[in-house]
């Protein structure tokens, strides 16, 4: 294919070098660019990051650019922007084909030759790229424009990364108030699981432990309270654990906010005196089970010990303050709804603070592909690649899964609704398949999984409660009343107004009651004290 031949320079690149990227939304300041940067050498100073979103108009994007002239762009390429980002290089080539054009990132990493958009960028970089980037620039300014032949593919050799420069430096002062700042101790993971990009990227290396927390203070000194950790590993090696939660605790303050992705079964005493430490809310744990069923993990290739992990959720729910983000994903090969739906129900035993249900996606370069005719796996070929159906999920059940997935966000995850989630499984102890019934009610009410303003949700909730499962109305209001209150709200929702005021006079009731005894009692103490004096 064209994007696979040599390119060859013909203008002096007297012009700026930009790193652009669409982030999913704009609180998410872009780890890789900053990387890119901060590893620029002599040409720091003539490089600058743009960052966008994925809801800008792509014209808009466009306009930005090319207004400063650049001589080379550089994008970061994503799942989430790969649409966007390739509808951005049509328009730049079409607007001015002597600009260079660099892509980067995990979705230009693999099966290049699928991606015909490619064939208009000019070079690819695959792998990691912090310094791949910088040696390309150099090339490409010092070397005479005639003789500049580059691969138009280059395969970055993985960088040790104490050769790595931190970016940390360049997160602004916008940043730091405004924005997620993500940081790192290290790259790479351990497993193998065939569904993550991660399982290609081995083995875990680590930054230097000093360096990174000199960084990490000057983050904390600048005012820096929300630290999102991306390593896949955090609680791998336990004296790094150690040293980061030490940091962070002899730093604590009110407002602070760390997050980690922790494997599950793999909690030490040293990490658990520690982690029990910090004030509740401090910390945060994202945590990957993704099944509970064993022959699905073998399938996946997953090492995962549920024992220890139930027993480190346990310890974390009942004798620390950590916020627990636990995930499972849906169309794993093997994976049937009614195993999925066991797995769920044994989190909601384990109580913690939220379930995110995903759907599996084909991520490029993958070795999940293999289980693809066994289990008849079957993907969309528009990114986010999401499985659409299995040997044993159907195309409408993994629809319903969507769905009951959004609605878990509302209902399950949001904290609105933390004692009324109960009541949709009292009777039966069947958490799935009780909230899936409430979801399929709900959708085909509705025909929305967005947009549903929070009143409206609570007298949906209400009257699917006390119309299809016979919870009884007092109840159900009571309990939602009291839910709904929990964020200081005082308002009253239009469908529990009427309950409310049979609450309130039933509670006004009782006062008197209560009132009335100790009136009376009251009374009977003075006549037996008389009685005492009359003799």
């Amino acid at each position: 294919m064209e994007h696979l031949t040599p390119v060859r320079c013909q203008d002096s690149m007297q012009g700026e070098i930009l790193l652009v990227t669409l982030n999913a939304k704009y609180i998410h300041a872009s780890f890789g660019l900053r990387y890119l940067h901060a590893n620029m050498g002599e040409l720091k100073d003539r490089t600058r990051i743009l960052e966008f979103d994925i809801n800008q108009k792509i014209g808009d994007i466009a306009e930005q650019i090319l207004k400063r002239n650049p001589s080379l762009v550089g994008f970061g390429v994503y799942i989430w922007n790969v649409d966007g980002v390739s509808k951005l290089i049509a328009i730049l080539k079409q607007l001015n084909p002597q600009l260079k054009l660099v892509v980067g990132g995990p979705e230009v990493s693999f099966e290049i030759e699928t991606q015909k958009w490619l064939d208009k960028v000019d070079y690819i970089i695959t792998g990691e790229a912090d310094i791949a980037f910088s040696v390309l620039c150099h090339q490409l300014i010092n070397s005479p424009d005639s003789t500049c032949d580059i691969p138009k593919q280059i395969r970055s050799q993985l960088p040790v990364v104490k050769d790595i420069q931190l970016p940390y430096e360049l997160y602004s002062d916008q940043d730091i108030k405004h924005r997620i700042v993500y940081v790192e101790a290290s790259r790479g993971c351990p497993f193998t699981c065939e569904f993550c990009l991660s399982s290609l990227d081995v083995p875990v290396r680590a930054f230097p432990l000093e360096s990174f927390l000199t960084e990490i203070d000057r983050l904390y000194t600048r005012g820096l309270r929300h630290f999102k950790f991306v390593d896949r590993t955090f609680n791998l090696n336990i004296q790094t654990g150690k040293a980061i939660l030490g940091f962070f605790l002899q730093k604590n303050v009110p407002g602070m906010f760390l997050h980690f992705e922790m494997i599950p079964d793999r909690l030490p005493e040293p990490l658990r005196e520690l982690i029990a430490k910090f004030p509740s809310g401090a910390i945060q744990f994202e945590i990957g089970i993704q099944t509970f069923n064993p022959v699905v993990s073998e399938n996946i290739s997953r090492r995962q010990d549920l024992v220890k992990l139930e027993d480190n959720l346990k310890f974390l729910r009942t004798q620390t303050g950590v916020h627990l983000h636990v995930d499972l994903i849906a169309g794993l090969p093997g994976e049937t709804m009614d195993s999925f739906g066991n797995g769920f129900d044994r989190l909601i035993g384990l109580n913690p603070q939220e379930i995110q249900i995903g759907i599996l996606k084909r991520l490029r370069g993958t070795p999940i592909v293999r289980h693809d005719s066994e289990f008849q796996m079957i993907y969309d070929s528009n990114a986010p690649y999401e499985v659409l159906r299995t040997r044993d999920f159907e195309f409408i059940d993994l629809q319903r899964i969507k769905r009951f997935a959004r609605y878990w966000d509302l209902v399950g995850n949001s904290g609105n609704f933390v004692d009324s989630v109960s009541l949709f499984w009292e009777s039966t102890k069947m958490p799935f398949f009780s909230f899936m019934a409430f979801s399929d009610w709900l959708y085909l009410r509705t025909g929305q999984r967005h947009g549903i303003a929070l009143t409206r949700l609570v007298a949906f909730i209400f009257e699917y409660l006390t119309s299809q499962i016979s919870v009884d109305s007092n109840v159900a209001a009571k309990t939602l009343w009291k839910d709904y209150q929990r964020a200081g709200r005082s308002d009253q929702p239009i469908a529990l107004r009427p309950y409310l005021e049979e609450i309130k006079v039933n509670q006004i009731q009782k006062n008197e009651l209560v009132n009335n005894n100790f009136g009376n009692e009251k009374q009977l103490r003075q006549k037996r004290q008389q009685k005492h004096t009359d003799n």
